[in-house]
């Protein structure tokens, strides 16, 4: 375990498991597809939402009357992805679902559910297997509660 790290919150096997059910609900979509990526924050380097959401990209292609699937890696706040639909959505986009891996209800500041969720989480602030913290963090095989003595300085 990383030092910086206070505890494995999900190990890498119950990962395992975790995206081999989500795989399974998703593939039930017998749709064609393509694959982009859009980058949107409401964080920065800080560890609480700002509230104001900016795309630093956006997707490259025409979405309007398409079916758009959105993959997360955590909902908090839900300040982000619920921006994000509404924006896809006032493109034309003619429906748009989110999965996520973890899912943090009890910081919710908007009403926001994900279609499809991994796992539901407590409130800790978490890092691994493509979480951060400020950029650091992402390459651990599982996830971690970060110690907070990292993140309160």
């Amino acid at each position: 375990m990383h030092k910086n790290v206070e505890s494995i919150l999900i190990s890498e096997q119950k990962l395992e498991k975790i995206v081999n059910t989500l795989a399974k609900q998703i593939e039930k979509i017998d749709l064609d597809f393509k694959i982009d990526f859009m980058v949107a924050s409401s964080y920065g380097s800080g560890t609480e939402s700002s509230g104001k959401v900016k795309i630093k990209k956006d997707t490259g292609y025409d979405v309007k009357d398409k079916n758009i699937l959105i993959v997360e890696d955590i909902v908090d706040s839900g300040n982000t992805l619920n921006f994000v639909c509404n924006y896809l959505v006032s493109r034309g986009a003619a429906e748009v679902k989110v999965v996520t891996l973890c899912d943090k209800p009890s910081r919710r500041k908007v009403p926001f559910e994900p279609d499809y969720v991994g796992q539901v989480i407590p409130d800790e602030f978490i890092v691994g297997y493509g979480l951060d913290y400020d950029e650091l963090y992402r390459n651990l095989p599982y996830i971690g509660v970060l110690k907070r003595s990292v993140y309160e300085k």
